[in-house]
This record gives structure tokens, C-alpha cells and sequence, in this order.
């Protein structure tokens, strides 16, 4: 089954919780606080891998999360970091932030690793915060929570040449003649439902060509299967446009050129500005085949190559056509990627103020997102250091800006607190 559009859920671990421990040994009347750190969760990984070909794998198996980090001990310890998780990927696939659509990755060659997201931070032991004016903190920091967040998936096939054209003009045919590849062959439309790939063997050389299934009209829309499999051509460096000569389907050959190339159009603009050859295939099917071509030629503004799979006729100019055209475009290329983009928002430490009714109100943004972070509420030392961050960075001034007055309600997070002056 082939499958190369998909839609997942990852997570990174959660960092461990630090630990709040004290040394207890006899004899030692000083032994001091020895909470050690959580560790740190694992992360999220792609891996691009030759030998996979196909989205397949992530049909039933939609969410994928990495390791939690365990918490701190006593003595120093150390939590365990949490391990990794490794996801392997088609090479060519493009990884997207399904809720904003940026790429974010294209694992174009083989062994490409992309680390989408990384693991929460383990929490800080009690040991840390241990200073000669704070001897014995009784308090220690939570590990770093993290968010699911969900990705697209999308195979985009590296080929050199990609073969297009309406169903049934030839293309699995011609590409079956070509090279060693064997698709599946019948005199009916949308016979070929996956893209299908070739290797040509030239003297010491050699180059890829791609079958690309499902183009009629409308298909940048919707229409057919041209919508799923458009993106496999985005990547080719030479299109080999294939029209019916013959009008076998009783179409118009003028016609269907202009149709196919004002899909790739409306698909992309580079792909339309792509280098490309015009093939008339089934000149075996019609008595006048090189005044058909001609006439077509003419009509298109295009250098036409005739041939014939069945007689093998044009074939071999048509192989030499392509290799040199293959040798003189540059080599095909990653997508490039916006930079700075990423699933995970960039920390920060502003604030923002509202009010929610009538002697209530609230703080919201990354500060409070630090504070929440690094403060345990329930110790005194801990909260006492959460009150001295609100105060040196402005929090309570702007909050008495807006009105707050003793007796208000402060909503910080999911905690929410009486104001004493």
C-alpha cells in the first residue's frame, strides 16, 4: 500500500522533578541538603531512511511521544534522562506544523536527522539553591513540562524525470520500455494510482524517471488524483510532457497540452517554470504520424519528440534528448526553510495584564510560564521568591496601574490569590 500524506501527533518527554533530600549521617551534624536533579525528557527524532518508500507505517500508528525524564534522589542523584524517540521517514519527506503549514523540515537524502522537538528540562534539586545566606533550602524545582503538537507528513519523490500527461497517453508504458521497471498496464483511466519509479542505465551513468498518476483537469483543485500526487513532480529537474497523438481517447492533443500545463501552473510557478520535453506518443495507431506531429508542434510552439512503445520507434533520440538535458540542469535540491521555524515557541519573559471583572484580574505570558516553571508554591522559602519576581519585574506595579486595589482577586496560571497591600 502506498501512502504519502499523513498527519501525526508528537510529544518530547517531560523533565524529572528535582529532588528535596537532605544528608542524615551519623556523626556528621552538618550533612546539608543533597536533592539531586531530575532528568532531562527524551526527545523527538526523524530520520530519513533510503529504504522506505511509503508513509505506510503511520496509517494505524498516529502518536508518537519520547520518554519522560525520572526525578531526583538523596545523594546527588541524578535522574534518569528519558530516551529518545526515532522516527523514521521516506526520503523526501517534508515535515510541516500542521497548524501553521511552515515547513519546517525536508529530509531530502538519506541519514538526514531533524530533531523536532526537544526534551523537557530536568528540575533543579534542592541542592542548587543552597547559598551561604539559604543553608538548607527546603525546595526544589518541577521538571519541564512539554505540549503535543501535531505534523504533516509528506512524500515528495526524488526523481530526475518526471513523465506527465493525461491517463492513459502512455506514460507507465513508455517508462515500462525505458527502463526496468514493471507498472501495472490496462487500456482504462487511472490504471497507474501510485507514482512509479525507473532507473535508466546509460553507458557508466544513470538517472531516475518518475511516473506521475492522476492528471486531468482541475486537478491543482481537487479534481482526480492529480491533488495527491502533483507534489511528486515538485522535486523532478526535467518534465517529460506525454500527449496522445492519436486522439485515442477522443481528445483534442492541442488541448490536452494546454489543460496538463495550466495545472502545473495553478500548482506552482516553479513548476511551470520547469525545463520540459514534449513527447507525441501512439504514432504507431495513425496512418500520417509525422504530419500529425508536425501540426502539433506548430500549434503548441514546441520542439516535439515522436514515439512509439509498441514499435519502439523515437526511443533511443528520445533517451539521448533527456540524459543531455538531465546533465546540463543542476542537480535537484532540499526545499529551503523559513528561517527561525520550529514547533516550539521561543521562551520569553514579557507579561501582559487584564482585567476579568470587578476586582479580578489577571497575568499572563512567559513570565508566568518561568514562574510557574521554577516556583513550588507550597514552600514558603519558594513562594517568597515567586513574590520578589513579581515585584522586580513590574508585575504588581502594572497590575495597581489597572486598578488593582487590597482584597482583588490575581489570577496567575491556574492559581489565583487574594492582594495584600
Amino acid at each position: 500500500m502506498f501512502l504519502d500524506y499523513v498527519k501525526i501527533f508528537i510529544k518530547a518527554g517531560n523533565g524529572g522533578n528535582g529532588a528535596v533530600s537532605f544528608h542524615r549521617e551519623k556523626y556528621v551534624p552538618n550533612g546539608g541538603p543533597d536533592g539531586g536533579d531530575g532528568g532531562n525528557g527524551g526527545d523527538i527524532v526523524f530520520v530519513a531512511d533510503k529504504d522506505l518508500n511509503t508513509l505506510v507505517d503511520f496509517k494505524f500508528k498516529k502518536h508518537f511521544r519520547a520518554e519522560n525524564g525520572t526525578g531526583g534522589a538523596g545523594g546527588n542523584c541524578t535522574g534518569k534522562s528519558g530516551e529518545d524517540t526515532v522516527i523514521k521517514v521516506p526520503a523526501g519527506t517534508v515535515i510541516k506544523d500542521t497548524a501553521t503549514g511552515t515547513v519546517i523540515a525536508d529530509l531530502f537524502g538519506d541519514g538526514d536527522r531533524f530533531v523536532a522537538l526537544r526534551g523537557g528540562r530536568g528540575g533543579k534539586g534542592n541542592a542548587r539553591f543552597a547559598h551561604s545566606q539559604r543553608q538548607a533550602p527546603g525546595f526544589s524545582q518541577l521538571g519541564e513540562k512539554t505540549e503535543e503538537h501535531q505534523v504533516t507528513l509528506e512524500l515528495k519523490t526524488i526523481a530526475d524525470v518526471g513523465l506527465v500527461g493525461f491517463p492513459n497517453v502512455g506514460k507507465s508504458t513508455l517508462l515500462s520500455v525505458l527502463t526496468s521497471a514493471k507498472p501495472k498496464i490496462a487500456n482504462y483511466h487511472f490504471t497507474t494510482i501510485n507514482p512509479n519509479l525507473g532507473v535508466v542505465q546509460m553507458f557508466d551513468d544513470s538517472f531516475v524517471i518518475a511516473d506521475i498518476p492522476g492528471l486531468i483537469e482541475g486537478a491543482s483543485e481537487g479534481a482526480g488524483l492529480g491533488h495527491y500526487f502533483l507534489r511528486h513532480i515538485e522535486r523532478v529537474r526535467l518534465i517529460v510532457h506525454i500527449v496522445d497523438i492519436s486522439g485515442s481517447e477522443g481528445r483534442d492533443p492541442v488541448d490536452d497540452y494546454a489543460k496538463i500545463r495550466n495545472e502545473l501552473a495553478a500548482y506552482s510557478e516553479k513548476l511551470a517554470a520547469t525545463e520540459e520535453i514534449v513527447v507525441a506518443s501512439k504514432t504507431d495507431l495513425i496512418p500520417d504520424g509525422e504530419a500529425a506531429v508536425e501540426a502539433f508542434g506548430k500549434a503548441v510552439g514546441k520542439k516535439v519528440y515522436p514515439v512509439s512503445a509498441l514499435t519502439h520507434k523515437g526511443l533511443d533520440e528520445l533517451l539521448k534528448v533527456i540524459k543531455q538535458k538531465v546533465d546540463e540542469l543542476p542537480p535537484p535540491s532540499r526545499m529551503e526553510i523559513e528561517e527561525g521555524a520550529s514547533l516550539e515557541e521561543k521562551s520569553d519573559q514579557k507579561f501582559t495584564v487584564s482585567k476579568l471583572s470587578d476586582g479580578v484580574y489577571c497575568v499572563e505570558g512567559g513570565l508566568v510560564d518561568f514562574l510557574i516553571q521554577n516556583v513550588t508554591i507550597s514552600s514558603q522559602e519558594s513562594f517568597a521568591f515567586f513574590q520578589k519576581v513579581l515585584k522586580d519585574r513590574g508585575v504588581i506595579d502594572a497590575l495597581k496601574k489597572c486598578g488593582m486595589k487590597e482584597g482583588d482577586t490575581v489570577v496567575i496560571s491556574d492559581l489565583e490569590f487574594e492582594w495584600m497591600d
